[in-house]
Parts: C-alpha cells; structure tokens; sequence
C-alpha cells in the first residue's frame, strides 16, 4: 500500500470515520515489515489491538455468591423492634380504655342538656372569632380595590 492512503486513512481512523474495512487495512499494514518511517510510531497502536484481540480469559467465576451473615442479624433484630413496638403500642391502649360511663353519655337530660349548651357556647365564640378575621379582609379588598383601579 503507498503510503499517502495509509496517512488518510489514519486522518480518518482518528476522526472516527472509518470502517471495518478500512481499519483492517490498516491493522494488516502495521502488522507488516514495511512500513514507513514516519508511520512507525503508530505501529505499537495496532500491534495492541490484534495481540489484546487473541486474549483469552481462562479463569473461573464462582457460581455459587458470598453470603451475607449480617443480613439474617439484621432480620432478627428488625423483627424485635416490630414486636416490641407493637407490644408497647397495645400496652398503652389497654391501660388507657375509658368506661362505657367516659364516653359523655347522661342518664340526666337536664344534665345532658347543660352540657350541650356549654359545647354551643363555646362553639358560637369560636364561630364568632373567625366572623371578625373575615370582617378584616373585607376591609383589605375594599381597600386594595380602592389603591388598584381595576
């Protein structure tokens, strides 16, 4: 092969635009004793290539994987942490049960009434105290519709 057609296909091995082809003429042009001088540098490149291509790997893998013995630990101890949650959390509920006679039940009805009279109160005052915080934006709108002239 002439040189000068080595050279371009060197500018376009390195530009990334060859194809099998012509990356197999080159790699038979460097695997050869004639090359040029000026080219001799490049030839450790493609001798690499081919000799890394006859590489064979003949080690063996291990089929079976490493087991892990913290995994099991870390189940166990999970699964103690869930039990011991569970067990406080149903602890505290059955010692805080409350009496069919909690439950805001009266066998009076002037009592029963009384009561809820006193929930209506306190409902109404409530009630009342979010009426002012409206009556307040009431004022903003009319104010801000007063500075922004729609």
């Amino acid at each position: 092969m002439e040189s000068h057609n080595i050279e371009t296909l060197i500018e376009k091995y390195f530009d990334g635009e060859t194809s099998l082809a012509e990356e197999t003429q080159l790699q038979e042009y460097f695997s050869s004793s004639d090359v040029a001088q000026h080219l001799e540098q490049y030839r450790p490149m493609f001798g690499y290539f081919a000799k890394e291509r006859e590489q064979r790997f003949d080690g063996t893998l291990p089929l079976q994987p490493r087991k892990r013995k913290t995994v099991a630990w870390l189940s166990v101890a999970a699964s103690v942490a869930v039990l011991l949650g569970v067990g406080t959390f149903a602890y505290n509920n059955l010692q805080n049960q409350t009496t069919p006679g909690e439950l805001g039940t009266y066998d009076d009805p002037e009592k029963a009434f009384a009561e809820t009279q006193k929930a209506l109160d306190m409902l109404a005052a409530h009630v009342n105290t979010g009426v002012e915080s409206v009556e307040y934006i009431n004022e903003y709108e009319e104010s801000k519709d007063l500075v922004f002239k729609k």
